[in-house]
């Protein structure tokens, strides 16, 4: 099973990031969708969707989304949101889902970069472009490398919630950012492995050009920010189809 299947299946994974800032998520839909201007009722994927909290608010802001994801607990849990303008489906965003069918597709929150090798990762953007309509638009998400480089704490972390014991490690291996966890829980130890791979600007450049996207603007945050490859905390790209 590669980690991505047995990590983000698990329980514990969901524990370990309860915390993530919603509000954070909203901003920045808020900020993407102002600046894109979709149409109205435009047909919107979301790649690797989770259980839906991208998915979710674009959906009240009018437009018809679709969230696929490989984990079943995720899109389970993400289904109970499902409404007019609202679905969900278990799928490989490795592979094409509705050929030519949407006017977007986003792939947010770092939720790429997970493979082991780059045939996976250009598999990921060409079915992509597949999905979009002519002159659709692609949305990658992503770390700044430079960044993560420049910050990465390799010391052994804590942190407890409830009864559970959570410890881990990052480090920087194969051109890979690796985060190793163990989680104690009752006593009952397990391990899992988080892998992306360090991708830069110049990395997606190469895979839009073969895919036949144009990279159209690149922003630094939440708040689309320019991107600066030395200070910027995220790699935001706008790329669309040829």
């Amino acid at each position: 099973m590669n980690w991505f299947e047995d990590w983000f299946d698990s329980p514990y994974y969901h524990l370990l990031y309860s915390h993530r800032n919603d509000e954070e998520a909203y901003l920045f839909m808020q900020n993407l969708l102002d600046n894109l201007k979709p149409a109205p009722h435009s047909r919107i994927l979301d790649l690797a969707c989770g259980k839906g909290r991208h998915a979710q608010f674009i959906a009240q802001m009018g437009h018809y989304v679709t969230g696929i994801d490989l984990s079943d607990n995720s899109i389970e849990e993400a289904k109970l949101k499902n409404n007019a303008n609202l679905e969900f489906f278990k799928h490989d965003m490795r592979f094409p889902f509705r050929i030519g069918y949407y006017d977007y597709v986003f792939n947010l929150f770092t939720s790429f970069g997970y493979f082991n090798n780059s045939r996976a990762e250009f598999n990921t953007i060409r079915s992509a472009v597949f999905n979009l309509k002519p002159k659709g638009i692609l949305v990658i998400d992503f770390f700044n490398v430079q960044k993560v480089k420049q910050n990465i704490q390799t010391h052994q972390q804590f942190k407890t919630i409830g009864n559970v014991h959570f410890s881990w490690v990052k480090k920087i291996e194969n051109n890979s950012v690796i985060k190793e966890i163990t989680v104690n829980d009752n006593q009952q130890l397990h391990y899992y492995r988080e892998q992306v791979h360090l991708l830069s600007l110049a990395n997606f450049k190469a895979y839009f050009h073969k895919a036949g996207l144009t990279l159209t603007t690149c922003f630094g945050d939440y708040k689309l920010s320019p991107f600066h490859e030395e200070k910027s905390d995220r790699l935001i790209m706008i790329a669309q189809k040829d």
